[in-house]
């Protein structure tokens, strides 16, 4: 006769949702992806969109809406001057001079050799 195995019995672990009540290092609370602050990754394309996007606003006299494209814009691609000099015009619109004048010094620093970089620079040396 075979002999019979005496089962020993299982740990059960401890109820999973009374360990995820309490927030700590190993266990951090949930967090709601609605208000999580977006993550931008390199994405040409993506920051092309938005300067459409922004173009379409800007057209239509819409300038805070276009500014707030192009900076997305900006964050999409990070070395765009295109994106730096729409955005800086933008804020030259909305009379954030001390904005504008950072935008275009960043196409100055990204393509100094480009025509948009001496637009830029003309555009500094005007307001000031």
């Amino acid at each position: 006769m075979p002999q019979q195995q005496q089962s020993q019995p299982v740990p059960v672990p401890p109820n999973s949702s009374q360990t995820s009540q309490i927030p700590d290092e190993e266990n951090p609370p949930e967090e709601d992806e609605s208000i999580a602050p977006e993550k931008f990754v390199l994405n040409p394309l993506e920051s092309e969109r938005n300067i459409k996007v922004g173009n379409y606003y800007w057209h239509r006299g819409k300038y805070r809406a276009a500014a707030s494209r192009y900076e997305r814009a900006t964050r999409f691609n990070p070395s765009s001057p295109e994106a730096f000099y729409k955005l800086g015009e933008a804020e030259e619109k909305l009379k954030n001079k001390e904005a504008a004048r950072l935008a275009f010094q960043k196409v100055m620093q990204i393509a100094p050799d480009s025509k948009l970089a001496s637009e830029a620079k003309k555009k500094i040396n005007s307001k000031s």
